[in-house]
């Protein structure tokens, strides 16, 4: 049996929920945009074509911010194509994930569809192909009220009023040398500081984040964030990273620790931006966007759908499937080790992305004609986002441990908490990693006054299954929540046990005095 107590104290806080942490992600690539939110002529499509399933799920999830259109697709976009009358915009080859890119879903599209779905638009300017002139045309066609041959051009495009838009990613990825424009960073540094000066003479409120590294194992990382920084401090607000993960070699303990590195390059970064921040004598401090962030089973596929694949073998077309990973119960408590880590964070990870929303690599998956279902990953993500509120408890825990290859000794329980004061209610996520015992978790509420424990739910190996089960188009129920019996409260101690391998959450009542 695998023991662990956390502590919780009202006045040991982190600081507010960033609501930005519960953001998607939107590229067009593979069936994200087409036959994913967007499917005109199916049966549950509104007149804009927007899918209703896709969006009612959205909802559900509790997203809040989506960034758009890419990736690496915006590297090689031209956003005035995505424009104007559908019949009249071009068919172009998208070189990042090698298919043909139709054009009928662009810009106005996404506005719209985001104001249905009642989620913040965080918009990416194409800094690979393109630079200063696009970006701050974009700007100023987007948000501009009007007067100007951009700002009339968007109005004459069926827009009267400005989008709005005030989240601007400066690029994507561009450590990359698979990104089309891929830059060094002093290269890049110098493009963003100018951009950015650009987009903000159009308009001073927009926010930006500029491109850190693609990931924590890149040969620059570190020396590219302290480069680019050092261009970009005066117009910066955030800056990137992105992170993937998956099982490797049957690996599932490490796998099932991917957090500790998270944590590791969140915390890092940070040191990195404050390290710059001191050198120039600073007062502004630079911000975290976790902007793509999940589980993505890179090296273990090896099929058709692979963008690689399909491009060895010459097939240009619209909308093919690629990377529709299919995600099961081990994958389920992994990202919500991830959304732990994110919470964690929460002072200085203002804004995060799971990438993507519907079909590619998603939470969310659908089939053209067809309807739409939640994979077993969607549920960590909709309760904490539902959830998770108010002020992030300091969390912190005596766990067992376990052995991993790649991190060492790891907590078996991994765990993070908010406190409520206009709900009065504690939420806390907690998850065990161990495959083979429960765990049994003690949670001490100091300064809460912990009067009932109002809901508790686990995701957990479903019954008869084992824990590779998921939810497909044929059985779309498999993997979910359930209730999590025994949950008791005495005094201001919780005590519940959690399944192997399993990811809970819970909601305690408390009136501090």
């Amino acid at each position: 049996m695998t023991r662990a107590t956390v502590t919780l104290d009202r006045d040991f806080t982190v600081g507010p929920v960033p609501r930005r942490l519960f953001g998607s992600f939107v590229e067009h690539m593979g069936r994200c945009v087409y036959t994913g939110i967007y499917e005109p002529g199916h049966p549950a499509g509104d007149e804009n074509g927007y899918r209703q399933d896709v969006l009612d799920l959205t909802a559900e999830m509790g997203v809040s911010i989506v960034r758009y259109p890419g990736g690496n697709f915006v590297s090689g976009y031209n956003w005035e194509e995505g424009v104007g009358p559908v019949a009249d915009r071009p068919r172009r080859l998208d070189g990042a994930w090698h298919t043909i890119e139709s054009n009928a879903f662009g810009l106005h599209e996404f506005v719209g569809w985001a104001r249905k779905a009642d989620v913040e638009i965080m918009e990416a300017v194409n800094l690979g192909t393109r630079g200063v002139d696009a970006a701050r045309a974009l700007v100023e066609y987007a948000n501009h009220p009007g007067g100007t041959a951009l700002s009339d051009l968007r109005r004459s495009n069926g827009a009267e009023e400005p989008f709005n838009i005030k989240l601007w990613c400066l690029g994507n990825e561009m450590d990359g040398p698979w990104q089309i424009g891929h830059k060094t960073a002093d290269e890049y540094g110098r493009l963003a500081q100018e951009a950015g000066k650009a987009m903000r003479l159009v308009d001073p409120s927009i926010e930006l984040v500029v491109c850190g590294s693609s990931s924590s194992g890149m040969p620059t990382f570190g020396e590219w964030e302290r480069i680019v920084l050092d261009h970009t401090y005066d117009v910066a607000d955030y800056i990137s990273l992105h992170a993937y993960y998956e099982e490797k070699d049957g690996d599932a303990a490490s796998f099932l620790a991917s957090a500790v590195d998270m944590d590791h390059f969140i915390e890092s970064v940070i040191a990195t931006a404050d390290a710059v921040r001191a050198q120039r004598k600073a007062t502004k401090r630079i911000n975290l966007s976790f902007d793509e962030w999940n589980v993505w089973y890179q090296t273990a596929r090896d099929g058709d759908d692979m963008p690689a694949t399909i491009e060895a073998r010459g097939i240009w077309q619209e909308h093919p499937r690629i990377i529709e990973d299919e995600y099961n119960v081990t994958d389920a408590v992994v990202v919500g080790t991830l959304l732990n880590s994110l919470l964690r964070h929460g002072d200085r990870v203002a804004i995060a992305n799971q990438a993507q929303l519907v079909n590619v690599i998603a939470p969310i998956r659908s089939e053209e004609g067809g309807p739409a279902w939640r994979q077993s990953i969607f549920w960590p993500f909709a309760r904490m986002a539902q959830f998770a509120q108010g002020e992030i408890l300091n969390a912190r825990i005596r766990s067992d441990q376990y052995a991993t290859q790649r991190f060492g000794d790891v907590d078996v329980v991994d765990t993070s908490a908010t406190w409520d004061a206009a709900t009065g209610r504690v939420a806390l996520f907690v998850a065990n990693r161990g495959l083979d015992d429960a765990a049994e978790v003690t949670v001490r509420l100091h300064g809460l006054a912990p009067t009932r424990v109002e809901r508790a739910e686990v995701l957990t190996i479903p019954e008869g299954g084992d824990r590779l089960a998921s939810n497909t188009v044929d059985d779309a129920e498999n993997v979910g929540l359930v209730a999590l019996e025994g949950v008791a409260l005495d005094g201001d101690t919780l005590t519940l046990s959690l399944p192997p391998l399993s990811w809970g959450w819970m909601l305690v009542e408390a009136s501090p005095r």
